[in-house]
């Protein structure tokens, strides 16, 4: 299952003392790469997972994974995790357990079907130079992962999970998505799940520490309607969850990623743009993708630009993906005054198709610090390769705001 390829891509270091960051592009695994997750690996290593292949959605795609050792100027040549002919496998997580194993969480879907979608891991005993066998981690189907677990207190694994289901009559689209937290107390064997109450539209939620003990969570959420990033907490270390309630980011209903940082700050990675900067409007993330399953046919899509269904509202695709903006917070997520724009562009996202470089997206980004203290971001680059970005929080702190940069190679 395991495959190597390598790329003439040129995944150097380039140190950009002007716009005071470093850049680093991982080798591209074909024609599409996208989602990327960051995490240290237990020697030391940073490690990257994303997902690639030809499109998002088609049965080609799968997890890859690549490794930046300490000292080093360049990432290994992507490996292939997953191989699933019959589904498109996306979203891969590296969590570095306490158990002392690695572990690899991603989805599998038939087709643009996210309502089908399962949840399967892998897991690694030598900080991901050999795997075990790919198993289902939860049962069900339509769960969906984005960000990584959160080790509690007590020892405790938390999951942040969405739930995708299809409004009654339609395909799936987003508009009825919502999230939950599965938690295990023996190592991810057993999971339980638990409720976010009003968490309609709330998606990819992102655990972090809160500063009000050891019980507080905090956790922040993409918005299927491209209006606001969303936050709510727990005080019980995530047994129970004040509904979402949107802070002063704008949201493109594209992922985001917060981490708790050495200084106390909290630190997103996101596009703060909302649908009031489309210039039109996709039906969903997969139009493109000719659904020829053996299941018959799929039921319609909802009209593109309608604002309701049977009195919902329905997910807004299309607002642009881009700039890809750093920010920072010292007051829990409530304000974000505090931001560095990475990389910018027209963002534009009405096409997953890289085969003809259409899409020219800033997206899906994660981040981490590092033991010196520099914060590490990877990125989705026009959903061409994944985009690595070294830079100082002084840097990104240094400026209440940012007039933004000019767009880069």
């Amino acid at each position: 299952m395991t495959a190597i390829i390598s790329s003439s891509r040129d995944s150097r270091l380039h140190p950009d003392l002007r716009l005071g960051r470093e850049v680093l592009d991982l080798p591209a695994t074909g024609v599409q790469s996208h989602a990327a997750n960051l995490a240290w690996l237990p020697d030391g290593a940073l490690g990257c997972v994303w997902f690639g292949g030809t499109q998002e959605g088609l049965s080609d795609i799968s997890i890859w994974f690549s490794r930046l050792e300490a000292g080093a100027s360049a990432w290994s040549a992507p490996r292939q995790l997953s191989a699933d002919a019959a589904r498109s496998e996306q979203n891969p997580i590296l969590f570095d357990a306490p158990d002392g194993r690695l572990w690899l969480i991603h989805t599998a879907q038939r087709a643009g079907h996210q309502d089908t979608a399962v949840v399967r891991c892998r897991t690694s005993c030598d900080g991901g130079r050999s795997w075990d066998a790919p198993r289902d981690l939860l049962d069900g189907q339509g769960l969906f992962v984005r960000q990584p677990p959160w080790v509690r207190g007590d020892g405790a694994w938390l999951l942040p999970l969405f739930r995708c289901r299809a409004l009654p009559g339609l395909r799936w689209s987003g508009d009825d998505d919502d999230s939950r937290v599965a938690i295990s107390t023996d190592q991810g064997r057993h999971w339980r799940l638990v409720e976010v109450p009003g968490s309609l539209g709330c998606v990819h939620m992102n655990l972090v520490p809160g500063s009000r003990g050891p019980d507080h969570l905090l956790a922040f959420f993409r918005s299927r309607w491209a209006d606001f990033v969303q936050r709510c907490e727990s005080l019980d270390g995530g047994e129970h969850w004040s509904a979402p309630q949107p802070v002063p980011v704008p949201n493109n209903n594209s992922s985001i990623q917060v981490t708790r940082l050495a200084s106390g700050r909290l630190a997103m990675v996101c596009n703060p743009v909302g649908a009031a900067s489309a210039r039109a409007r996709r039906v969903s993330l997969y139009d493109e993708i000719e659904d020829a399953s053996a299941e018959g046919d799929a039921p319609p899509l909802p009209e593109a630009g309608a604002a309701t269904a049977q009195g919902r509202r329905l997910a807004f695709w299309g607002t642009p993906r881009a700039p890809m903006a750093l920010m920072l917070s010292d007051d829990d997520g409530l304000s974000w005054p505090m931001r560095r724009d990475l990389e910018t562009g027209d963002g534009d996202c009405m096409s997953n198709n890289s085969a003809e470089r259409r899409n020219r997206e800033l997206s899906y980004p994660s981040v981490l610090q590092g033991p010196d203290g520099r914060l590490q971001v990877a990125y989705t680059r026009h959903r061409q390769h994944i985009r690595h970005v070294v830079c100082e929080e002084a840097w990104v702190a240094a400026l209440p705001a940012d007039a933004g940069l000019p767009e880069t190679d």
